[in-house]
């Protein structure tokens, strides 16, 4: 019991972070998202990085990085994982500081919902009715919001695709969360260093060029990214699934409250009424994966 308490804080704590980090990255407004991303980046490497050698960790992240080699499948597998969360992170990075705070949260709510679909079509997994009538019922949310718009909700579509191809991904290659990322910012980190230096030449950097605020904010992005993602990893190693499943939602619920609240972006009836069908359909998804839990404890006692 003690163990799954402090499970629950160090996941609360994890989402309580991200869900307040639309203030951060607005506090980087006057930064362009490129520049934003490549700090992130680099920085998320650095922290990393360092955090794996202070808890004595460099051992086995040789031995991760040997054992991908020789695997080449997930090798190229992470490799793609790492452009793919990158360009999650820019793809919410822009949101935010395009005034789209809201539709990024709709990301994040639809994001659980297409992981279970593609756990369908490439892990052979199987809906209960409840779990239909909740697709169904996204469904309609999603189509409301398209009617209200004139356009598909791209934004939100491919916050929700590239990180739920990301966490499929991930799923498949077992790796501990943090020397995880470290690798993964590893591979991509070149790319970003090549541009950053094309910047440096450009003179169209704002690193070392405005403050000390400023440079503060784009070092700590490295922190922002490393610190919840540790937090997460700790929180679900000692709480049920359906329970890290449950708690997913107060990121977007905290981003939504944001960006209508404090950020006065529009969220009119339409918007109410495609979300609450939305909110209704991982509702429903959620209680039957309880109750699946549930079932599957009760017949192995």
């Amino acid at each position: 019991m003690q163990t799954e308490r402090s499970g629950v804080l160090w996941a609360v704590g994890s989402y309580l972070i991200w869900g307040i980090m639309p203030i951060y990255w607005k506090s980087l407004e006057h930064v362009s998202s490129t520049e934003i991303i490549i700090s992130r980046i680099i920085w998320a490497f650095v922290m990393t990085f360092l955090l794996v050698l202070m808890i004595k960790g460099g051992r086995h992240l040789k031995e991760d990085i040997r054992g991908l080699w020789k695997a080449q499948r997930d090798f190229w597998l992470l490799i793609f994982a790492s452009f793919l969360v990158s360009g999650n992170w820019f793809i919410y990075i822009w949101a935010v500081n395009h005034d789209y705070i809201v539709q990024a949260s709709l990301g994040y709510y639809m994001n659980p919902l297409i992981s279970v679909l593609l756990g369908i079509f490439f892990l052979k997994e199987k809906l209960s009715r409840a779990q239909q009538v909740a697709f169904l019922l996204a469904t309609i949310g999603v189509a409301i919001l398209t009617i209200s718009y004139g356009q598909f909700p791209w934004l939100a579509f491919s916050l929700a695709a590239t990180f739920a191809v990301y966490g499929l991904i991930k799923k498949r290659i077992q790796l501990d969360a943090l020397r995880g990322l470290t690798i993964e910012t590893f591979f991509i980190m070149p790319f970003a260093v090549i541009y950053y230096i094309w910047l440096f030449i450009d003179d169209s950097t704002v690193f070392l060029q405005v403050d000390i605020k400023t440079d503060v904010l784009l070092i700590l992005t490295g922190v922002a990214t490393a610190l919840p993602l540790v937090m997460y990893a700790k929180g679900v190693q000692r709480i049920p699934l359906y329970m890290a499943g449950f708690l997913q939602y107060i990121a977007p619920t905290m981003m939504l409250f944001i960006g209508v609240v404090v950020y006065k972006e529009s969220f009119d009836k339409i918007d109410l009424l495609s979300f609450s069908f939305i909110w209704i359909a991982l509702i429903l998804f959620t209680v039957s994966k309880v109750l699946e839990v549930v079932k599957i404890k009760k017949s192995l006692l």
